[in-house]
């Protein structure tokens, strides 16, 4: 499997390692490095992640998963022989 980031998901990346690092740059490094880890053990198990619930009783289609990282969620479509990251977010932000 190759691994590809939307631009959304590089600006998430982007986002969280700044919010880090105001406050402890060799924290945010870590887990930049962490997360980097993590989203690599898609490409060789690309199922791991749950799939993503749209609504009330209704889930993505099984291409969209969510594959928790640590603290952190990465949502993720397979495509074909790619694994496109779509979004990375800290667990505790609002998403919606």
């Amino acid at each position: 499997m190759k691994l590809a980031f939307a631009r959304e998901a590089r600006n998430d990346l982007v986002r969280l390692r700044a919010f880090i690092a105001v406050h402890d740059p060799a924290a945010a490094a870590r887990a930049a490095r962490r997360l980097i880890r993590g989203i690599e053990r898609l490409m060789r198990f690309p199922r791991l992640g749950r799939r993503v619930n749209i609504g009330p009783g209704e889930v993505a289609p099984d291409e969209i998963r969510d594959w928790p990282v640590g603290d952190y969620v990465v949502r993720y479509l397979i495509a074909g022989d790619r694994v496109i990251v779509l979004r990375v977010w800290h667990g505790r932000e609002r998403r919606g």
